[in-house]
């Protein structure tokens, strides 16, 4: 499982952990601390004494970077360990240093073993990965509305077109005691495949606790008893479990936040997760790499065969011939980092641990590594190996770049959103012969085509446009590290259904808008009721969607208290003010303050700031005007009309709510 704490940050949910910058000081005794060499070998890693000083300088200079209290770290190469290292404190306050035996929580990179659980049902023909997933199922149904079978295969790859990939993300510190079967659970988190399977590519995490759902149900046995049997004790994982054992507990590493505060334990619904509930340590997991670099084998015993070990090694899933995203059970994100080498990856983040499996196959190489701390410290751990010992060898040729006229960018242009987090929309437009992408989070960015489906930005980062069953453009992947690194983003129809709405209307765009993304429905198929009023229960509702966080089930509660902070008094059913709107739409949106903005009129004070926040970023209604010396009334104690809800809402949270300053 990946998750970010700060639901506000696009950037670090999208790379599915915060990131954190704060330095501290390395346990003095514990993790030494001398510079990272700067010598390169070409060869890899072979030298035990080379790697380790070239690991101690790294990890010293990153602990120190993330405010990371305990690391681990492990190299595998020609079948062997020659370094498995432990760095810093399991536990700060009793000073017990991270070894071999420290345990971690893995997160995600337990969905590289149940893709591993699966590929040994295709070995002993109890599964197929092409069949219908649900002949797997024991009479469990997965809603479809798309008229295409969703298999294993679908599933183990991250495109099983589910509008709901997070809906299974439950963690609590009230979970770690309980015991919640997954049949129990799926029953009623259930989401539905609105996307044919395998078209488009989502961080799904449902994806993988249906896939562990299936082998329960297939061997008949719980998920985490085939795991022990067929995976675990096979390969002498003594030391790793997909539940919490009081003896792995007791070894278990602290879990720290950004600041190196101490942070609880959670656990999991249901209990078994394999999407992300797998505690291991360093010494076991380098019993994991040397079974991929074996081709399935570990001890002599085949733990895989070899077709199903090199299925989970070969990219299945591109975005284009060049940019692979999926194998099974594998991903290919950070591509620049690669150095033209082929490199599957799978990372990890729980609160309080991170973790990073990297194999290079044809270099007969692997590493793994986790942390005490949600951050992407794994990702700089792992770009300085890959300089380190393969650096890229030539620079990548110049793309040469075609033309586009505007008859040709109709086809691109619109409105597209995240398949996983409704929160990133991003607009694509046509400028001067090249199309322009705007978003909230990266503002604006020229793309200059490669060919029809490829494109580049400013900066050479990639994009691909992506078509549907039909043959027309429905997505677009971005592969810029800040935006869509985990989705692809699909084309948004937008339409005009409201016959109440005039077509010279001011608001029909931002009603439109709202509609297409299932924001804010009418009042019935063809009427929207400009002029109506809403409760205060209705617009929070509407707003917790137009913020986009609503998929993810570790945002809501908070997110639903944050958003009622400074109300004087809310009351569901009574009609909402404009004031109050503002408020709440201020506590989710952390618009910044600009200045020179004058509120006339009258205003409550618990009202003031937040009013003039949004002002000053131009989220205002199109019937508000800011007068020549910088005044306005924003008509705080007028209740609010969904005509003017509809434009607050879509300019705050949709993709052109850049920073416009109005004096």
């Amino acid at each position: 499982m990946k998750k970010t704490i700060c639901t506000t940050s696009l950037a670090a949910v999208l790379l599915l952990s915060t990131t954190v910058v704060t330095a501290c000081t390395a346990p003095s005794g514990v993790s030494p601390t001398p510079a990272a060499t700067e010598k390169v070998s070409l060869e890899g890693p072979r030298d035990a004494k080379e790697i380790e000083t070239f690991a101690d300088g790294v990890f010293a200079e990153k602990m120190k970077k993330f405010n990371t209290v305990g690391s681990n770290f492990v190299v595998v190469t020609d079948g062997k360990v020659v370094l498995s290292k432990g760095y810093g404190y399991a536990d700060r306050e009793k000073k017990i240093p991270v070894d071999k035996d420290t345990v971690f929580q893995i997160g995600s990179v337990t969905k590289s073993f149940t893709a591993l659980a699966a590929m040994q049902l295709v070995d002993k023909g109890k599964m197929d990965l092409k069949h219908d997933i649900q002949e797997y199922l024991g009479g469990m149904k997965v809603p479809n509305t798309t008229g295409k079978k969703l298999t294993m295969f679908d599933l183990l790859t991250y495109s099983s077109g589910v509008d709901l990939p997070d809906i299974v993300t439950d963690m609590s510190t009230e979970y770690v005691n309980k015991d919640i079967s997954m049949k129990e659970y799926l029953a009623s988190h259930m989401p539905t495949v609105v996307r044919p399977p395998g078209e488009a590519y989502t961080y799904d995490n449902f994806g993988f606790l249906l896939a562990g759902y299936a082998v329960e149900n297939v061997m008949g046995m719980p998920y985490s008893q085939y795991m022990e049997k067929n995976i675990f004790k096979p390969l002498g994982m003594t030391s790793t479990n997909v539940r919490f054992t009081p003896e792995l507990l007791g070894r278990m590493s602290a879990h720290y936040g950004p600041k190196g505060e101490l942070l609880p334990l959670n656990g999991f619904a249901p209990t078994e997760w394999p999407q992300g509930s797998m505690v291991s340590t360093a010494d076991d997991m380098a019993k994991y790499l040397i079974m991929h670099l074996s081709k399935g084998k570990y001890d002599g015993k085949e733990i895989v065969s070899q077709k199903g070990m090199e299925q989970m090694q070969t990219y299945q899933l591109f975005a284009d011939k060049t940019i692979p995203i999926t194998t099974i059970g594998f991903e290919g994100y950070f591509q620049e980092k690669m150095n033209d080498q082929h490199v599957i990856l799978k990372g990890g983040n729980v609160p309080g641990h991170s973790s990073l499996v990297a194999i290079l196959p044809e270099k007969n190489t692997a590493l793994y590594m986790s942390y005490s701390n949600d951050s992407m410290m794994s990702l700089d751990v792992y770009e300085e190996f890959m300089n380190h010992y393969y650096p890229r060898k030539a620079e990548t040729p110049k793309p040469t770049y075609a033309t586009i006229n505007e008859q040709q960018a109709q086809d691109y242009v619109g409105l597209y959103q995240n398949t996983r987090l409704a929160a990133i929309r991003t607009q694509v437009s046509y400028s001067d012969g090249k199309l322009v992408l705007e978003t909230g989070t990266t503002g604006k960015h020229t793309l200059k085509m490669i060919h029809p489906l490829l494109f580049e930005d400013e900066s050479g980062i990639k994009l691909t446009f992506n078509k549907d069953e039909a043959g027309h453009i429905a997505y677009l992947y971005y592969m810029h590290p800040a935006i869509d690194i985990v989705a692809y983003a699909q084309k948004v129809n937008i339409s005009s259904p409201f016959s109440d709405v005039p077509a010279d209307s001011k608001y029909k765009s931002y009603i439109n808008n709202l509609h297409a993304l299932k924001v804010m429905s009418g009042k019935s198929a063809n009427l929207f009721d400009p002029e109506g009023t809403m409760t205060q229960k209705e617009f929070s509702e509407v707003l917790l969607r137009a913020q986009g966080w609503q998929n993810m089930p570790y945002a809501v509660e908070p997110n639903k208290k944050q958003m009622m902070t400074g109300l004087p008094d809310y009351q569901p059913n009574s009609p909402i003010t404009r004031q109050m709107a503002a408020v709440m739409i201020q506590n989710l949106k952390h618009a910044a303050p600009g200045t020179n903005v004058k509120l006339s009129g009258e205003t409550d004070s618990w009202a003031v700031e937040a009013i003039t926040a949004l002002v000053s970023q131009g989220i205002i209604d199109p019937d508000t005007k800011i007068k020549t010396d910088a005044s306005i009334d924003f008509r705080s104690k007028q209740l609010l009309k969904r005509q003017e809800a509809s434009a607050l809402l879509d300019q705050a949270f949709d993709y052109y709510s850049l920073p416009i300053i109005h004096r």
